[in-house]
C-alpha cells in the first residue's frame, strides 16, 4: 500500500475543515532528524526544541523524519524517544510519529485488552472514519497483532452492540452525497415501524439504516422522521434502546448532525470530573489536528465556555498540584 495515501488526512477525513497543524514550508527531513537527535542528549532532552519540530510538521513529514533518523543514526526514533521521555509526553510524541492506521489499530486493541472493554473508544473510532480508513486499520491490526480485528471485536463485545461494531467494521457506508428524498421518507417510516410503532424493537432495521446510509442521506432521514413522528430520532433511540447499543446509535446520530460537536463533547468528558482521560485527550488532539481541530476548538468554546487550550492547561495543572 502507498504510505503517502494511507497516511494522508483526506484518506481518513475527506471533508474540507480547518486544522491546526499544516505541512511545514521548506521541509528538510535530514535537518529535522539531526535537530531531534541534538534535542535528546545524555542528560535528558530539550522539550522546546523537540516540540517545535514534532508538533509543526504534518504526519507525512513526521514519517519521513522517522525514516531519515534511522538512516542517520542506525536506531529508530521511537526507541530514542522512549529512552528519554516518560508519562503523557512520551505517549503524545509517540502518537505523533505513528502511521495513522497503526495508531488507530493500537487504540482499538488497547480498548479491548485493557481492564474491561472501553466501548466509547470503539464507538468513537468506528463511527467517525471513512470506509477506506477502516479497511486500512483492519489491515494494520492484523499486521500488528496477528489476528483479525473482527474476531477480537466479536470476542470482546456481545449482543446488538457486537452486531453494530461488526457492521461498522465492514466499511460499507454509502458515501454518495446525493440524497433521494423518497428513500429518506421510506427509511424514516421503517425506523418508526421498527421502533415506537410496535411492541418491542426491531434492532436490525436501526442497525442497517444507521450503518449503511450516507451522512447526507441520514440528515434528511432525521428530518423526515421528525415530520412523521413530531419527535427526534434521539428520543426514539433513548426510548427503545439501552446500554452500549444505545450509546452507539446516539453517537452515530451526533456524528451525522455535527461531528465537530461530537468531538468537542468527547474532549469535555475527557477532562471534566475527577481525573482526566489522558488517552482520549491525546487521541483526539493528535488525530484531529490536521483535520478539523480548529473547528472543534471553536465549537468547544461555544458549548462549554473558555478555550480548549485553557481547559487542557487547567486540567493538567490540577493533576500536578
Amino acid at each position: 500500500m502507498d504510505q503517502n495515501i494511507i497516511n494522508h488526512r483526506r484518506t481518513f477525513y475527506p471533508f474540507e475543515c480547518q486544522p491546526t497543524v499544516f505541512p511545514a514550508l521548506n521541509f528538510n527531513a535530514k535537518a529535522d532528524a539531526e535537530g531531534l537527535h541534538e534535542a535528546m542528549n545524555r542528560f535528558g532532552y530539550n522539550s522546546e526544541k523537540l516540540i517545535n519540530i514534532i508538533c509543526h510538521r504534518d504526519i507525512e513529514q513526521r514519517l519521513k523524519i522517522v525514516k531519515e533518523y534511522k538512516t542517520l543514526y542506525g536506531v529508530g526514533l521511537e526507541e530514542s524517544l522512549k529512552s528519554k521521555l516518560s508519562g503523557n509526553m512520551r505517549k503524545l510524541v509517540l502518537a505523533l510519529i505513528t502511521p495513522l492506521p497503526h495508531f488507530f489499530a493500537k487504540e482499538l486493541h488497547d480498548a479491548m485488552y485493557g481492564l474491561g472493554t472501553t466501548e466509547s473508544v470503539l464507538i468513537e473510532i468506528l463511527c467517525t472514519l471513512t470506509n477506506l480508513a477502516i479497511k486500512y486499520i483492519v489491515a494494520a491490526y492484523e499486521e500488528m497483532y496477528g489476528k483479525s480485528l473482527e474476531s477480537d471485536l466479536i470476542a470482546d463485545t456481545s449482543g446488538h452492540f457486537r452486531k453494530l461494531c461488526v457492521s461498522l467494521l465492514q466499511g460499507n457506508r454509502d458515501e454518495n452525497p446525493e440524497v433521494d428524498i423518497n428513500l429518506a421518507k421510506s427509511d424514516a417510516n421503517r425506523l418508526f415501524d421498527a421502533g415506537v410503532a410496535r411492541w418491542g424493537t426491531d434492532e436490525s432495521v436501526f442497525n442497517a439504516i444507521l450503518v449503511s446510509r450516507s451522512y447526507h442521506h441520514l440528515r434528511q432521514v432525521f428530518i423526515e422522521y421528525y415530520e412523521l413522528t413530531k419527535h427526534t430520532i434521539d428520543h426514539a433511540i433513548e426510548e427503545e434502546f439501552s446500554g452500549d447499543i444505545k450509546k452507539g446509535h446516539l453517537a452515530i446520530v451526533k456524528c451525522v448532525r455535527n461531528k465537530t460537536a461530537f468531538y468537542a463533547e468527547r474532549l469535555y468528558k475527557s477532562m471534566k470530573g475527577l481525573g482526566t482521560d489522558d488517552k482520549s485527550l491525546i487521541r483526539i488532539i493528535v488525530t484531529r489536528s490536521e483535520v478539523d481541530l480548529w473547528d472543534i476548538k471553536s465549537c468547544f468554546k461555544d458549548l462549554y465556555g473558555g478555550s480548549l487550550e485553557k481547559w487542557i492547561t487547567v486540567s493538567s495543572a490540577e493533576r500536578h498540584d
